[in-house]
């Protein structure tokens, strides 16, 4: 099986009653309740074990292990967590954006405020808090905004967030 496969491909495999694949979404369970593959089910990445992937496979699948996220960047992180630990998987392309684009089927449920909006929206809070107390009340808040913007380049080079990691653990994400 290639490493990447396409939202047809996988159209065409849920369709077949044997098809037997392992399809794993490691979205948040936000994003998992707001939409997902028809027959996904959610291991979401910061918890993501390769020992728990294999003990929990359903006993109807003989295939292929097929991650998802919402567009690519954490099914392949999964990707090479499951591979390093031998199981052999691979990455929808495009994820799930691509999905429902291809009309692969789908179940939609309450809708949420993404993890990559929060981010902006706390980020940008703290800048502005910060930027106001350093002007007003004492300049020493002017690192707050500089904290934020050194893990904001931080979070670019290495594809790594820390306040989305931290965000995902608060209880209106989980």
């Amino acid at each position: 099986m290639d490493s990447i496969i396409s939202p047809a491909w996988l159209s065409e495999a849920l369709a077949e009653a044997d098809a037997g694949i392992d399809l794993i979404d490691v979205r948040t369970p936000a994003e998992f309740r707001a939409v997902h593959v028809r027959g996904a089910r959610l291991v979401p990445l910061d918890r993501l074990d390769a020992d728990e992937i294999q003990r929990t496979r359903p006993d109807r699948v003989s295939g292929p292990t097929v991650v998802i996220c919402k567009s690519g960047q954490r099914a392949a992180k999964a990707v090479a967590r499951l591979r390093d630990a031998g199981i052999d998987a691979a990455i929808v392309e495009g994820g799930t954006d691509a999905c429902v684009q291809a009309g692969v089927p789908v179940e939609r449920g309450q809708q949420s405020m993404s993890l990559e909006r929060q981010v902006r929206i706390v980020a940008g809070a703290l800048v502005f808090v910060g930027v106001l107390l350093g002007v007003f009340m004492n300049p020493w808040w002017l690192v707050l905004p500089g904290f934020v913007g050194a893990g904001l380049v931080f979070a670019g080079v290495t594809d790594t967030c820390g306040m989305g990691l931290l965000l995902a653990r608060m209880p209106w994400n989980r």
